[in-house]
C-alpha cells in the first residue's frame, strides 16, 4: 500500500436491523490492555444498550473489510481510521447529516495519545466509538478467518 491508500477487500451496504448488538463484545473489551485508555473504548464509549437504540435510527450502513500489513499495524490502522472518517464526511456532504463512522478497535490517530497519558484528547472531533465497544458482533456480518490480517469498520447512514 502506498502512503495514503487502503486495501479494501469488500464494502457492502447493510441494513442496520441486521446488526447484532449484545454485551459480549463490550465485555470482551475489558480484557484489552487498552481498556479505559482511549476515548473510543469503554468505559468512555456509549454502552451497548445505548448503541442498540442509536443504531436503530439509521436507515442503512456500509460495512467495510480492510486488508492490512501487520508489519506496520499502527500506520495501516491509522489509514483505515482516516478512510472511515472520509467516508463519513462524504456521506455528510451528500446529505446524510448524521452519518457516523465506527472504528475497528481503539483510536490510534495520534502517535502518542494525550488521553492515554491522562490528558485531554488532541483531536476529539475525529474520535469515533469502536465497533466492539458498542457491542456490535462482527461475526454476524462477516465470516471471520483468523489467518487473515484484516480490520472491519462501519459507517452508519441516515
Amino acid at each position: 500500500m502506498d502512503g495514503r491508500s487502503v486495501n479494501i477487500l469488500f464494502e457492502k451496504k447493510i441494513n442496520p436491523a441486521d446488526i447484532t448488538i449484545s454485551p459480549r463484545p463490550a465485555w470482551k473489551c475489558r480484557t484489552c490492555p487498552n481498556y479505559g485508555k482511549t476515548p473510543s473504548c469503554p468505559p468512555h464509549a456509549p454502552s451497548w444498550q445505548e448503541a442498540r437504540q442509536w443504531i436503530g435510527h439509521f436507515k442503512s450502513a456500509i460495512f467495510i473489510k480492510f486488508d492490512i500489513e501487520v508489519g506496520d499495524y499502527r500506520e495501516e490502522k491509522r489509514k483505515v481510521l482516516r478512510h472511515l472518517l472520509e467516508k463519513e464526511r462524504e456521506y455528510f456532504r451528500n446529505g446524510s447529516l448524521y452519518a457516523s463512522a465506527l472504528f475497528p478497535g481503539e483510536c490510534n490517530i495520534c502517535d502518542e495519545c494525550a488521553f492515554a497519558a491522562g490528558g485531554a484528547c488532541v483531536f476529539p472531533e475525529m474520535v469515533r466509538p469502536s465497533v466492539d465497544a458498542l457491542g456490535i458482533e462482527v461475526t454476524g456480518l462477516a465470516e471471520i478467518d483468523f489467518n487473515e490480517s484484516v480490520l472491519y469498520g462501519l459507517v452508519l447512514i441516515d
